[in-house]
């Protein structure tokens, strides 16, 4: 199968948009846009998020053994954008945080929650690495509105406000 072919297909998939975040050895904070996300289990809490091999935010993830998972509201995709940029000065352009509990920085302006998590296991896939997080700490922000930032069609929209309920 033609790769073109296959991102064709995964653009018509719709998924949320996260900023992994991480520090490295040296307390130096790395990140990147991710919507290669999803839940594994419940017990332990567990997520699971798929980087690049050549990520400088998977170097520190690898090296300290955990991240922040940023969970961007609809007023985020200017954060988005950044992150996935590569431009250095991305952690200059936001406001963070970073406290001593923490598994990376806190994108407290552009995220609704997040999720602090310690590696519990990694998976090298061709030229991806799918690394497995238990979360030890899920912080919410009462000011942000929990309308979750969505990609697809390779646009972002927000979260609908017109539910379908299930079975219609």
């Amino acid at each position: 199968m033609d790769s073109s072919e296959f991102r064709a297909l995964m653009a018509t998939f719709p998924s949320g948009v996260t900023v992994v975040t991480a520090d490295d050895v040296n307390r130096k904070p790395w990140g990147m846009t991710c919507s290669s996300v999803c839940s594994v289990t419940v017990e332990p809490p567990t997520l699971l998020i798929c980087l690049r091999n050549e990520s400088p935010t998977l170097a520190a993830i690898l090296r300290t053994s955990g991240f922040a998972l940023n969970l961007l509201h609809d007023r985020g995709s200017a954060v988005a954008e950044l992150f996935s940029s590569g431009n250095d000065e991305r952690f200059d352009r936001v406001r963070w945080e970073s406290d001593g509990r923490t598994a990376g920085p806190h994108l407290v302006d552009a995220a609704h929650a997040v999720a602090d998590c310690r590696v519990s296991m990694t998976l090298p896939v061709r030229d991806h690495v799918v690394v497995f997080g238990e979360v030890f700490r899920v912080r919410t922000f009462a000011d942000a509105t929990p309308a979750p930032l969505l990609y697809g069609l390779r646009s972002y929209a927000r979260w609908p406000d017109e539910r379908i309920a299930p079975g219609a």
